[in-house]
C-alpha cells in the first residue's frame, strides 16, 4: 500500500502543525491575560502566565542576544540534519523526533525575535496588545518567550526531621513551560528512549536495508 505522505511531507506537517498550535497559545495567553495571571484548571494543572529571557522551562543562563543567535544556528544545524535523515530515507521515527525537537526551537525563537518588537508589555495590571513593529516593548531578537503551562502535581512541605531541607515547602512539578518546550522534551526523550543506538552507529554512515524498515 502506498503511504499517504513521505518522510518529507510528514516532517514539513509537523513542523508546521507544531508551529500553529504553539503560537495560537502563546498570542491567546499573551492578548487576554494579566503577566502572572493564574487560571486554575485543576488542582495539578494551572495556565499561568510567565515570560523569561531564558531557554526551556524558564532557565536563564546565558545572554538574551547571544541565547537567540545560538538558537538560530541551532536550528540551522537540526534543518540540516533533518533534510540528510530524510534523503538518507532513516526511520520515520527518527525523522518525527528530529521534526518536533526542530519545530519547538522555532517556536521559541519566533518569540524571541519578534513579540518583543510586535507586542506591549505585559504586566500585573495591563494585558498585552499588537503594535506597530519597532514600538514593542524590546527591540527585535530580545523579546521573552511566552509559557503558560504549570503542572504543581505534588505540593507539600518536607517533613520537619528532614535534614538540610526540612519545613521547606516542595513543588513537584514546578516548572512553568509552553507547547514548544513540550515538543522539543518529547523528541528528545523519545530519541534517548528509542533511538540512541542508532544515533551513536548510524548517524555518519548511510542505513542498511533494515534499518529503512
Amino acid at each position: 500500500m502506498k503511504k499517504l505522505l513521505t518522510k518529507g511531507q510528514l516532517s514539513v506537517l509537523i513542523v508546521v502543525l507544531v508551529l500553529i498550535i504553539d503560537q495560537i497559545i502563546k498570542i491567546l495567553v499573551k492578548t487576554n491575560m494579566y503577566w502572572h495571571e493564574s487560571i486554575r484548571i485543576t488542582d495539578w494543572f494551572y495556565i499561568y502566565f510567565t515570560e523569561n529571557n531564558g531557554m526551556a522551562f524558564g532557565m536563564e543562563i546565558i545572554g538574551k542576544l547571544f541565547l537567540t543567535t545560538f538558537r538560530i544556528v541551532a536550528v540551522g544545524v537540526i534543518i540540516w540534519y533533518l533534510a540528510k535523515a530524510v534523503r538518507r530515507k532513516y526511520k520515520t521515527g527518527f525523522v518525527v523526533c528530529l521534526s518536533l525537537i526542530l519545530a519547538g526551537a522555532v517556536g521559541n525563537i519566533i518569540d524571541s525575535v519578534f513579540y518583543g518588537a510586535i507586542f506591549s508589555e505585559s504586566t500585573h495590571s495591563a494585558v498585552a496588545s499588537f503594535v506597530t513593529p519597532g514600538e514593542g516593548y524590546a527591540d527585535w531578537l530580545h523579546g521573552r518567550v511566552v509559557d503558560m503551562f504549570y503542572f504543581p502535581i505534588i505540593e507539600t512541605d518536607w517533613p520537619d526531621w528532614m535534614p538540610v531541607v526540612g519545613g521547606d515547602h516542595f513543588i513537584f512539578f514546578s516548572p512553568i513551560f509552553n507547547f514548544a518546550d513540550a515538543a522539543i522534551s518529547c523528541g528528545i526523550i523519545a530519541l534517548v528512549l528509542f533511538y540512541s543506538e542508532y544515533l551513536s552507529m548510524n548517524a555518519h554512515r548511510k542505513p542498511t536495508a533494515k534499518s529503512k524498515k
